[in-house]
């Protein structure tokens, strides 16, 4: 009874430029998750144009990840202690700046680095919104359509990444990847300055320096030894170095938050159960999805010889299936909490990429490859409306900013390490393909052999892609125990749920 009277009593007082706010705030949350993408298609125009070698390419994707995912939590931490709209109009501003630095690059140095900053920028941006969403709306139906929407740009965001990247690579030019950011956050800056209200923690605002720093360089040095796993093996010295120096730093930093009196990551943030299994749930799911966008697009332009621009309206249904699913995930997450309809929809995305393992280098789209995108979508916008609904479950407004964070930071090192992960498995099985029946891979005599040799590769990570999401359906639906009721008991911010 006392949780009824609170949501009656709350709801007099709702912002009433809420849904302006949302708008404001999916522009800018839709810029972060497609410009880790936009530039995949563009990589091999901004290569040939500033001369960057073959080995340091992944850089211009690296170098925005590295920042991204290593500094989430200290950008959580500010957004939550300097004031959430605060943060995001800085972020905003400092995209934008970035995004013009690497519009304008010549050379790889100074395109690393507008890569690097725009990840900076973005782990202060990110956290933010996500976290305006929770405290802004304070409905428990209404936040579901909220999260409906920024779920579906999270899921979508990255096949939009590509759509547009395809467009501006062929029709205008690379540089226009990044360039096109600075038009849209400066409208986000403007609609935001009125439309969104300030929040930030109360209490104890005192920032944790070492376990800034153990966490920031945990985290860096895990992202970097991953790619460097990508590029020199799982068993490699120099990878196995640095996994060994993050789990050092990691180890300190949960040793540093646990004395703390004001921890950058409280552990009341991770222990609670649906939480937990929303950060785990989160990584699983990353590391499976997002090697998909990666594999596709290199057997697109690689082996069917699309052009980029056709190759990224190829991802358009992907997109379209994300948006319907989640204003649907919207409508029933209020009705049947996030148990079962998350459920469904990692069922759903894991059959679609059991489809993806039957291609063949003349494999047709429509028969194909369409069904499998259609059925993942459906299912992946299933997923991230609930999982950003529980991800923040009964945080408290001290907290919002760094649980928003930590969802953020488990994509991240789930996309990176499932992308590493799955590339070594999709290139150890073509180079025993070729092994096997005695190929010597040649694309310019015998283009069939060597096509046949590298979708072979691709469907092996598809099959590990599918064993990842059926594992975060595993986890999700053993430790989730949230309900519709407890989500509605969660409306007011800063309530907490035992």
């Amino acid at each position: 009874m006392t949780t009824e009277t609170h949501v009656d009593n709350s709801t007099p007082a709702l912002d009433p430029n809420r849904w302006k706010a949302l708008g404001v705030i999916a522009i800018a949350q839709l810029m972060v998750v497609l410009d880790a993408s936009i530039v995949n298609i563009a990589l091999p125009n901004l290569q040939q144009d500033l001369g960057i070698t073959d080995s340091n390419r992944q850089w211009v994707v690296t170098a925005y990840t590295l920042a991204f995912g290593g500094l989430l939590l200290l950008g959580g931490r500010i957004a939550d202690y300097w004031g959430r709209k605060r943060s995001f109009l800085v972020g905003l501003v400092g995209f934008a700046g970035a995004s013009a630095i690497g519009g304008f690059a010549q050379n790889q140095a100074m395109l690393f680095g507008s890569r690097a900053l725009q990840g900076a920028m973005a782990a202060l941006l990110a956290p933010a919104a996500l976290s305006l969403i929770t405290t802004t709306f304070t409905d428990s139906k209404e936040r579901a359509k909220a999260f409906g929407v920024y779920g579906g740009l999270s899921a979508g965001g990255a096949a939009i990444g590509l759509i547009l990247g395809g467009l501006l690579t062929e029709y205008a030019s690379w540089r226009w990847c990044l360039g096109v950011n600075v038009p849209i956050a400066v409208i986000a800056f403007i609609l935001a300055v009125p439309a969104v209200h300030e929040s930030k923690a109360s209490g104890d605002t005192r920032y944790d320096i070492p376990g800034a720093v153990t966490s920031t360089a945990g985290l860096v040095t895990l992202v970097y030894g991953i790619t460097k796993a990508g590029e020199d093996g799982w068993g490699s010295t120099s990878a196995l170095t640095y996994f060994g120096a993050a789990a050092i730093l990691l180890v300190a930093f949960f040793v540093i938050e646990a004395k703390t009196s004001h921890p950058l990551l409280p552990v009341r943030v991770l222990t609670e159960r649906n939480r937990g299994a929303s950060y785990l749930t989160s990584l699983i799911v990353g590391s499976g999805l997002f090697g998909m966008f990666l594999f596709l697009s290199i057997y697109f332009q690689g082996i069917l010889q699309y052009s980029p621009v056709k190759s990224g309206l190829l991802f358009l249904p992907f997109s379209v299936g994300v948006g319907i699913s989640a204003g649907l995930a919207s409508q029933l997450l209020p009705k049947f909490g996030p148990r079962y309809v998350s459920f469904v929809g990692l069922l759903m995305a894991t059959a679609g990429l059991l489809l993806l393992t039957r291609l063949t280098p003349t494999s047709a789209y429509v028969s194909d490859i369409l069904p499998a995108l259609i059925l993942m979508s459906l299912g992946m916008g299933l997923v991230f409306v609930p999982l950003s609904a529980t991800a923040l479950f009964g945080v408290g407004n001290h907290d919002a900013g760094v649980a928003s964070a930590v969802l953020n930071t488990s994509q991240q090192i789930g996309g990176a390490l499932g992308t590493a992960f799955l590339n070594t498995i999709a290139t150890t099985a073509t180079a025993n393909y070729f092994i096997e029946k005695q190929i010597v891979p040649d694309p310019m005599n015998d283009p069939m052999s060597y096509a046949q040799g590298l979708t072979h590769g691709f469907t092996h990570a598809f099959i590990w892609s599918a064993g990842l999401l059926t594992l975060g359906a595993i986890v999700w639906v053993f430790m989730i125990n949230a309900d519709k009721d407890t989500l509605a008991a969660n409306d007011a911010p800063g309530a907490h749920i035992g």
